[in-house]
């Protein structure tokens, strides 16, 4: 499994994912934090697996673009 998620998506899917798990107890008491536990997931160990199906990543490897230009 190679990282493929940037840290600052990660936190974001963090926090969206604690969210939807605190919906298992509070709130609707829906299903959805269901889905939070997998956002959970991806988040600790840096890895989507759709993002791997589909070829994209998120973090920055070292050839990309800087957005700076080489004079």
């Amino acid at each position: 499994m190679k990282v493929n998620i940037h840290p600052v998506e990660r936190v974001v899917r963090g926090l969206a994912g604690l969210f939807l798990i605190s919906l298992l107890f509070w709130g609707p008491k829906s299903y959805w934090g269901l889905i939070g536990l997998v956002l959970v997931f991806t988040a600790a160990v840096g890895w989507c697996p759709p993002y791997q199906l589909l070829g994209i990543s998120t973090l920055r490897t070292r050839n990309d673009k800087s957005g700076t230009n080489p004079a």
